[in-house]
Formats: structure tokens, C-alpha cells, sequence
């Protein structure tokens, strides 16, 4: 309560309720946008876990003229290629999606190799050797259909897996002589 002049002159008592409501307003919207950023950022982060789970391709290189065969994940948001040199041992590397600046197919007569081209690398390249062709080809297209939706910043979580490598296969038509 607070005091207030009258204009004859003596003092009256008014109840001040307008600023509590607006205070109580105030905290009760507060909380709301609270609560709807937490929703936003649980469906952000399922979204981004649905998406980092999801692989959609992968290509391994042919054993007997590999003799430790290397693998390439094509997942959502990154290519993750894994080498291996010797019995119970490998490299894995990552690269993000938006940092791959390229995909070349080498095709030889038998055989291709996917080189993946990175901004990040300190090699610039990571190189997989004796791939079988139409797979090697459909790496290729997977990635380059993922980079493009990646530069529209297309979030592809929203899409099966299925639809997805559809969407990707009809957007990358690009021809490759063979």
C-alpha cells in the first residue's frame, strides 16, 4: 500500500494492484518462454542425435587386393572413413559435411578410388583405394547431394532414412562416364 495526496489536502490510502498483476504477468510469460525454448532445444538436440546416428551409405574396399580393408560411413553430417593397417588397428577420421570442398571418383578397369577433398585436413585428401565402381559412384553421389543440402541448410532429420537417399539420389544426377 502507498500513500496518496487527495486534493483537499489529507492523506488517502490506495491498494497499488496494477503492478503486481503486471509483475505476476511479466514472471508467468517469463516461464513460458523458458519452457518453450527447453522444447525447442530437446527437439533440436533429438533431431541432431537422429541425424549423427543415421548412416546412410558405406563402402568398403575389396579384400583380397586390400588385405586390410578401409571403410567409408557417408552419416548425415559427416563422412567418417576408417584405414586400417594391421590386425586390430585403424584410423578413424571425420569430416563434417560443410567442410568437404570436394569428391573425385579415379576409376580404373576393375576398380575406383573415392578421394574426398577437406578444408580442414592437414593432408587436404583422405584416399580410398579398390572400391568397387557403382558403389564408389553412389558415395560420391550421396556426399554431393549431402553438400548441397547442407549449403541450403536443409535439416534432413526430418526425412526417413529411405526418402532421404532418394532425395539425395534424384538431387545428385549428375552422369559419370564410365
Amino acid at each position: 500500500m502507498r500513500q496518496k495526496i487527495d486534493k483537499i489536502g489529507g492523506p488517502k490510502l490506495v491498494e497499488v494492484t496494477a503492478p503486481l498483476v503486471v509483475d505476476a504477468l511479466i514472471k508467468e510469460k517469463e516461464i513460458q518462454i523458458e519452457v518453450e525454448h527447453k522444447i525447442l532445444d530437446e527437439n533440436l538436440v533429438a533431431g541432431l542425435v537422429e541425424k549423427s546416428n543415421r548412416i546412410l551409405a558405406s563402402v568398403t574396399s575389396v579384400f583380397p587386393f586390400d588385405f586390410f580393408p578401409n571403410t567409408v560411413n557417408v552419416e548425415e553430417g559427416r563422412i567418417t572413413v576408417i584405414t586400417r593397417n594391421f590386425f586390430y588397428s585403424s584410423q578413424v577420421y571425420s569430416v563434417d559435411i560443410k567442410n568437404i570442398s570436394n569428391v573425385l571418383i579415379n576409376l580404373a578397369p576393375f576398380f575406383a578410388q573415392l578421394v574426398i577433398v577437406s578444408k580442414t585436413f592437414a593432408k587436404n585428401q583422405i584416399k580410398i583405394k579398390f572400391l568397387r565402381k557403382d558403389e564408389a559412384v553412389f558415395a560420391r553421389r550421396m556426399i554431393e547431394g549431402l553438400r548441397v543440402f547442407e549449403s541450403k541448410q536443409i535439416d534432413t532429420s526430418v526425412y526417413s532414412k529411405e526418402e532421404l537417399i532418394k532425395k539425395l539420389m534424384k538431387l545428385s544426377t549428375t552422369e559419370i562416364v564410365v
